[in-house]
């Protein structure tokens, strides 16, 4: 059913889109509630892969769940366990255009999908000797153009990053990060440019590949989530949505549009995809089609 508190409001914003030649075009925008899709029970994160499909993590059932453009339910998978397949608080999905990554929290390891949600493998580093790349409790994960792995090892408050053989390249933002440590990463994204963006409240932690520290950024909102589609940036608490460029990021100058859609349910996630502002909350996902005004 839609909540018909979004179905009859309009919104007018002006927020910063880059075009092809990364120069910054401030756009009139009319943000208009388009519709609400999925029935979930707790739902806990969202991803858009590039054809549009969205994977969503039910932690409470343990599932992951594929939805079409339309929303509709193409695949689910999971159910409490620790098989293949199976999982215990899938608490992060990232999809890239053949493949869906699923932080399985409880159960120490990343299970990796294929876009129809077949099992792959997983990766776990729960049986290594070397401490310098156990990760515990992964919250987060995500891929560089290049192919690594960037993982967010909730047990030890950083990120680990492991080259396409799933071999140890670097610690970022550990304990001997000094300035840059991080003290309570919730989520992180790569932008397009491979920065990394570490959401640390109050702050956004911005690294290079290498795990060098570049800047710290302070919203005018305490950040819980990221994402990052092409050159646009979406963050999150949960009950604001804070929307800029990655250029404006790079250069340290962020003037961000920050909604507050007034749902009296908790934002989750956030996701600009195709001009469209996908909020996801426990139970759906709210969808609102961003229209160039004239």
């Amino acid at each position: 059913m839609i909540n018909k508190k979004f179905s009859t409001g309009i919104l007018i914003i002006f927020f910063f889109i880059p075009c092809l030649f990364a120069y910054r075009i401030q756009y009139a925008q009319t943000l208009i509630f388009s519709n609400q899709i999925g029935s979930f029970t707790s739902a806990k994160s969202f991803s858009i892969n590039s054809a549009g499909y969205i994977f969503v993590s039910d932690s409470s059932l343990n599932e992951i769940i594929k939805l079409d453009t339309l929303g509709n339910v193409v695949k689910t998978i999971g159910g409490y366990g620790w098989n293949d397949s199976s999982f215990d608080n899938p608490t992060d999905v990232f999809a890239t255009t053949l493949n869906v990554y699923i932080s399985d929290k409880n159960n120490n390891r990343i299970q990796i999908f294929n876009k129809d949600l077949d099992y792959i493998s997983q990766f776990s580093t729960q049986n290594s000797s070397d401490s310098r790349y156990i990760f515990a409790y992964p919250t987060c994960s995500g891929l560089s153009t290049q192919g690594d792995l960037f993982i967010l090892d909730s047990d030890n408050k950083r990120i680990l990053k492991f080259n396409a053989r799933n071999e140890f390249q670097t610690e970022i933002g550990g304990f001997d990060a000094g300035s840059y440590s991080l003290s309570n990463p919730l989520n992180f994204t790569i932008s397009s440019s491979g920065k990394l963006i570490v959401v640390d409240p109050p702050l956004l932690v911005m690294f290079d590949q290498f795990g060098n520290g570049i800047r710290k950024i302070k919203l005018n909102l305490s950040p819980s989530n990221i994402n990052s589609v092409f050159q646009i940036i979406t963050v999150n608490n949960k009950n604001q949505v804070s929307i800029f460029s990655s250029i404006e990021l790079e250069t340290g100058n962020i003037n961000p549009m920050v909604l507050s859609p007034g749902n009296e349910d908790e934002i989750l996630d956030s996701f600009v995809f195709h001009k469209n502002l996908y909020i996801l909350t426990k139970n759906s996902i709210s969808i609102y089609k961003i229209i160039e005004a004239r």
